[in-house]
């Protein structure tokens, strides 16, 4: 009797780990990192997107802003619209990225437990908030002015053709780094309406996050060699190994640093900026002690706890200097 009692707690138990979004209980894959805790609508469109990891590229959205307001100033307003288009473009493309992969996430035992393939949002829930994001990150670009609505268009289909890349080629770190690079230069627009003085500042400035974000996607990838190698889609570490990809990251945050102070140095910031600048150095170099071949299991804190510190520590650098 005692026996059939335990046999049937344990089946009840592989019951509820078994199926997703139901009771609290889930599989040890059904939550990655960074993930909110909940299962309101609210929480799983949160999760859908990874919010957090908003956390990235809003910063240099801000250092482009910032550095615009030499050039002409920033209101309350300009500043609200710059931050809904940016998350509304966020939103869109992470959002359109989880329902084209959604037949690979399934596959994945890393992320068979995202919004999509758990069950937690429909395909047809991801693709209203998609549709209702890009509109709103194109009528917010056009609330700001005429240049950013003509290139609000062309930037939100880079940013959703990302979700493609691998299917085509192993540099997909550098089309996801563009995506995000576009993110200072946009908020340098927003307020200017007009291209950078000197033209080569803002280019060094989106310079920077692209090569940033793609060394720090690199990384990320390592987690899922195998798996990309087995199902035929591509990347630098299918590519080069994780040996050579992690040689490729390095070089590409070496070249992320230059970048940003050939940028600090055209935008005249002063020296508080440029001790942010060299503490963000010193983050990625902390990041790549952590990362080595055949020992991943600090990944996670070099993929989000080290980037987020950089990326806070070079905006609020900057801002502070500017206000000082």
């Amino acid at each position: 009797m005692k026996d059939r009692k335990t046999v049937a707690r344990m089946q009840g138990l592989r019951a509820v780990l078994d199926s997703p979004g139901q009771g609290v209980v889930q599989p040890a894959e059904a939550r990655e990192g960074q993930t909110l805790a909940g299962r309101s609508l609210i929480i799983r469109y949160a999760n859908l997107v990874r919010l957090p990891h908003t956390l990235f590229a809003l910063p240099f959205a801000v250092v482009g802003t910032v550095y615009a307001s030499y050039s002409a100033p920033v209101g309350i307003r300009q500043a609200v619209l710059v931050l809904l288009a940016f998350t509304a473009a966020r939103f869109a493309a992470m959002g359109f990225n989880r329902i084209v992969d959604r037949e690979f996430d399934a596959r994945n035992p890393r992320t068979r437990g995202r919004e999509i393939p758990a069950g937690r949002l429909s395909v047809r829930q991801a693709a209203v908030g998609v549709v209702l994001a890009s509109v709103t990150f194109v009528v917010s670009a056009g609330l700001l002015n005429r240049l950013c609505l003509y290139l609000s268009i062309p930037a939100l289909a880079w940013i959703l053709a990302y979700s493609y890349t691998k299917r085509f080629t192993s540099w997909s770190h550098l089309w996801l780094g563009a995506s995000l690079g576009v993110a200072p230069v946009g908020g340098y627009l927003a307020i200017t309406g007009a291209w950078s003085t000197p033209w080569w500042t803002l280019i060094a400035l989106s310079a920077a996050v692209l090569l940033w974000v793609a060394g720090f996607d690199v990384f990320y990838a390592l987690q899922d060699r195998e798996f990309d190698r087995e199902h035929g889609l591509k990347s630098a570490v299918v590519l080069l190994g994780t040996h050579g990809s992690i040689q490729v990251a390095k070089w590409l945050h070496y070249m992320a640093i230059l970048s940003l102070s050939v940028f600090w140095y055209g935008a005249s910031f002063g020296w508080i900026s440029y001790v942010g600048i060299g503490i963000a150095a010193a983050t990625l170099l902390w990041e790549h002690r952590l990362v080595k071949p055949g020992d991943l299991s600090k990944l996670n804190a070099a993929f989000f706890t080290m980037n987020g510190i950089m990326s806070v520590v070079v905006c609020v650098s900057i801002l502070v200097d500017r206000i000082l």
